[in-house]
């Protein structure tokens, strides 16, 4: 599966390629993943109210989704 995650990219987007990619939402504390306001949040913002690392979550996104490429 080809898919590339950025900072901009819109969490529910991500989880509607590939659920699989909750746990790592989870890891940072963001745990209402079915709430219509974080499934619009991009990565950043995201990252940016739970306090963590935009460019960590980023990374582990995309070696997630070049692991089922």
């Amino acid at each position: 599966m080809s898919y590339t995650v950025t900072p901009d990219s819109i969490i529910g987007d991500i989880l509607d390629t590939d659920m699989d990619t909750a746990p790592y939402f989870f890891e940072i504390g963001m745990h209402c993943l079915g709430c219509p306001a974080s499934r619009g949040e991009s990565i950043a913002d995201a990252c940016a109210v739970h306090g963590t690392d935009v460019n960590a979550l980023v990374a582990k996104l995309n070696e997630h989704f070049a692991q089922k490429a």
